[in-house]
């Protein structure tokens, strides 16, 4: 009988260890994809134009998934070698700490904490289990932990400084990837204005007020009752305004975007998403929004998955750049991929030239196409990080 208990004990134990080592892996196949069809053709123009670029993407979710960032294990959407590959100078890594039961674009309740099983199943530390700040502080230690061991292939970016020092060490055609830490959802704060400064000393210098169900700064777009800011909402996006982090309206309800546009006092990006004009799926900007977006100085990172731009062709892409283009010019527009947010795309990191491609297709011009890339994205980031305390209160 003994025998058979410890036999038992043992198969027990093989399958609870085959379900931590095996499940996180298979639940990322199942969210993370590539649909596999057919790409555009790219032209010789197209790629060595793209050689030339600094490219950066507002939003990515790599942080959120149990692999190592520094290897191309064979899912998701990027890493540090297809990065490279697809010539990209720096990345935005989202902190990514909730979701909701039954998450759909619509209506959501805050009820229900998706992120709790994958924590639990990639067997973070217990201080995570019950913590949404410790979550962002830990996906703050995996990329410093990266960046540690990439041998100086990867870089992080918090300040002027460093992204001056990461364009310099580029300016050969080669160099260190960049990633910056970014929040999608501010309720990690867990309702206390002191924990912004715990991650801004983490490195996190950009962060969106909601995610897909409203708090306690603001209604989201996916949210029950989409209002706008709250008053602990105001007194965070002016205490961002003021470190030097930039404030994300992507997920933001209506009235959460209009309450910030009307605020700001610096620069907004909309980090991720798509236009209403090409795409009407409730998560994506009006043409008020976007002339409001740009009256800040601002930029709007399109992505490349169907919520936010109907298609998964990068020709959907382009046209939505397109609109944004002919509505207020192509200082506004810049890359917000979502990759490995629990997206179906056509093309990973590592085929960005897809999207150099149908710009150009679209009759953007070169110098048009280093701003959409980048260039935009680099302006506002760079002034958006500059501390200004007088901005506060």
């Amino acid at each position: 009988m003994k025998r058979k208990g410890l036999m038992a004990a043992a198969v027990l134990a093989g399958l609870v260890g085959g379900f931590f080592l095996l499940a996180p892996a298979i639940l990322e196949n199942s969210m993370n994809r590539i649909d596999h069809k057919e790409l555009i053709p790219v032209s010789a123009e197209a790629r060595a134009l793209h050689q030339t670029l600094q490219i950066v993407d507002l939003h990515s979710d790599t942080l959120l998934w149990q692999r190592d960032p520094l290897q191309n294990v064979g899912r998701g959407h990027e890493d540090l070698p297809r990065l490279a590959a697809g010539n990209v100078t720096l990345q935005l890594w989202s902190s990514v700490t909730k979701t909701p039961r039954h998450q759909n674009y619509d209506h959501n309740s805050a009820k229900g904490d998706n992120i709790w099983m994958l924590v639990v199943a990639q067997l973070q530390p217990l201080r995570t289990w019950t913590s949404l700040l410790e979550r962002s502080l830990y996906h703050g230690q995996k990329l410093d932990r990266a960046v540690a061991g990439s041998g100086g292939q990867l870089a992080k970016v918090d300040s002027t400084g460093s992204l001056d020092a990461l364009l310099a060490a580029r300016a050969g055609g080669h160099g260190p990837v960049g990633a910056m830490l970014t929040v999608e959802g501010l309720h990690d704060l867990e309702g206390k204005a002191e924990n912004l400064d715990r991650l801004y000393a983490a490195g996190f210098r950009v962060a969106g007020l909601a995610h897909f169900f409203d708090n306690d700064l603001a209604g989201s777009m996916h949210g029950e009752a989409k209002g706008g800011l709250t008053p602990f909402g105001r007194q965070i996006v002016r205490a961002m305004e003021a470190k030097g982090m930039v404030v994300d309206i992507a997920h933001c309800s209506h009235a959460c975007v209009a309450d910030v546009l009307a605020m700001a006092r610096r620069p907004v990006i909309s980090s991720h998403g798509g236009v209403q004009a090409t795409c009407p799926v409730n998560r994506n900007l009006t043409d008020d929004e976007i002339r409001a977006v740009a009256r800040t100085g601002g930029v709007i990172g399109i992505g490349y998955w169907d919520g936010a731009v109907c298609d998964t062709s990068p020709r959907a892409t382009a046209k939505a750049m397109a609109h944004v283009r002919d509505l207020v010019g192509v200082d506004v527009l810049a890359l917000g991929s979502d990759y490995d947010g629990t997206t179906t795309v056509r093309f990973d990191t590592s085929q960005l030239v897809q999207v150099t491609q149908a710009l150009l297709d679209e009759h953007f011009t070169p110098d048009e196409i280093r701003k959409i890339m980048g260039g935009n994205a680099l302006r506002v980031l760079r002034a958006g990080l500059v501390p200004k305390p007088e901005l506060a209160g």
